[in-house]
C-alpha cells in the first residue's frame, strides 16, 4: 500500500468514527412540557404505567421520549427502551404515574457503507464499487406524567387450583 492509499484509509476510517460518535450521541431522546406543579424526584422503578386514568391524579407535565441511541432491535425492545426513558422522565419530575398516551415510528439516520476498487494500467484506469444503505425507525412514546395521590396496591396473582391426582 502507497503513501496515499494509506493516508484515505486513514481519512476514511476516521471520518466512519466520526460519523459513528453522532449517531451514537445523537439529539436528545426525551422532553417534557410542564403543565402543572412538580414535585421532588423519585427513582423510576416506582412510576407506574397506566393505560386508562387513575381515580384520583394531579397532572405535572406532558412527557416525550424515543428509543434513538438505545441501539436496540425489534419493534417491542425499542418500545420498551422509549417506555424506560418516558418513565425517567417522569420520575426526574416527581411524577409517580405516567398516563400513556400513544406511540409511533420515528425515521432515524441512514446508515450506509460502500467500498471501490481502482486499478490503473498502462493506458487505462478501471474501477468499481458498490453501496448499501438502510434507514433506522425509533419508537417513540407520549404520555403524562401524573403523581396519583392514593395508588392502589398491585393486584395480587391468581391463585392456583390445587392439584388433583387421578
Amino acid at each position: 500500500m502507497d503513501a496515499m492509499q494509506t493516508l484515505r484509509s486513514r481519512t476514511g476510517s476516521a471520518l466512519r468514527c466520526a460519523a459513528l460518535g453522532l449517531l451514537l450521541a445523537g439529539c436528545s431522546t426525551t422532553s417534557h412540557v410542564m403543565i402543572g406543579k412538580a414535585r421532588a424526584p423519585i427513582p423510576a422503578a416506582q412510576v407506574t404505567l397506566y393505560m386508562e386514568p387513575p381515580p384520583k391524579y394531579e397532572q405535572i407535565a406532558l412527557v416525550d421520549a424515543s428509543s434513538e441511541g438505545s441501539l436496540q432491535f425489534g419493534d417491542q425492545a425499542k418500545l420498551d427502551a422509549a417506555l424506560a426513558r418516558l418513565k425517567a422522565e417522569a420520575a426526574k419530575l416527581g411524577a409517580n404515574g405516567v398516563l400513556f398516551q400513544g406511540s409511533g415510528d420515528k425515521p432515524g439516520a441512514v446508515i450506509g457503507t460502500g467500498g471501490s476498487n481502482v486499478s490503473f494500467g498502462s493506458n487505462s484506469a478501471v474501477g468499481i464499487g458498490i453501496g448499501l444503505s438502510n434507514q433506522l425507525m425509533h419508537k417513540v412514546v407520549h404520555g403524562t406524567a401524573i403523581y396519583v395521590s392514593d395508588p392502589a396496591p398491585p393486584a395480587p396473582a391468581p391463585a392456583m387450583p390445587p392439584a388433583t391426582t387421578p
